[in-house]
């Protein structure tokens, strides 16, 4: 796989910190497939009584796929990019805005103007300080059978999940409303699955997990500028 220097991603970020407030507005509605190393439901998203949020345990390892339904930065088109997620949260996210590490790879299909306007927005969507950021190339697969969601990057080499709906009482599944997904200012509510298999091997970072914390998500994130 390609990988990409980490300077594109900061280029892109600093460009946008620098921008006037006149400039184009960006917005992005993007379709997550995401799981997690919590138990269902994730407490990431919970206050405990002293207002900061924790993960199940001092880590939050974590695969995201996304594709992005609509979407512009300035005059760039963001429709149909997709960009896959890898990293762990760490214990201190909550309180400190400080997380572990993170991977974006983004799709070969994805062109050079749009990954430089979707790093600056991704940054902004998760507000967190990564102590390892790193940018790759890698291809992304997502597909939907019934109540199976399956997810690869790089064929599954590099990451892969396979998750399942939780069907509820009715068995048309269960979604969480009314609670916010980071700095999203809209969703459509937690679709919640549960994970057959989520497991990932990149930027020399493995792990492997199952039957754990899984969920599909619609996000809206925007703003005057992305800084």
């Amino acid at each position: 796989m390609k990988a990409l220097p980490l300077v594109v991603l900061v280029l892109a970020l600093a460009v946008s910190l620098a921008a006037a407030s006149g400039e184009p507005s960006w917005r992005m509605k993007a379709d997550y497939v995401e799981a997690c190393s919590c138990h269902l439901f994730c407490q990431c998203y919970f206050s405990d009584s002293h207002g900061h949020k924790h993960a199940e345990h001092p880590f939050c390892e974590f695969n995201m796929a996304v594709t992005v339904r609509e979407g512009h930065s300035g005059k760039v088109d963001l429709a149909n990019t997709k960009y896959w997620l890898t990293g762990d949260l760490g214990d201190k996210w909550g309180t400190e805005k400080k997380a572990t590490w993170v991977t974006v790879s983004f799709d070969p299909k994805a062109t050079q103007a749009q990954r430089d306007a979707l790093a600056p927005i991704i940054l902004k969507t998760y507000g967190l300080e990564w102590g390892e950021l790193k940018v790759q190339e890698a291809p992304i697969e997502i597909q939907q059978s019934g109540d199976i969601v399956e997810a690869k990057l790089a064929d599954g080499k590099q990451a892969y999940l396979k998750l399942r709906r939780e069907p509820g009482i009715d068995g048309k599944g269960v979604v969480l409303k009314n609670v916010k997904y980071f700095e999203a200012v809209q969703n459509n509510g937690f679709q919640m699955y549960k994970s057959i298999e989520h497991r990932a091997n990149v930027a020399g970072h493995e792990f492997s997990y199952a039957d754990r914390n899984a969920f599909l998500i619609t996000i809206v994130s925007q703003g005057a500028t992305a800084n």
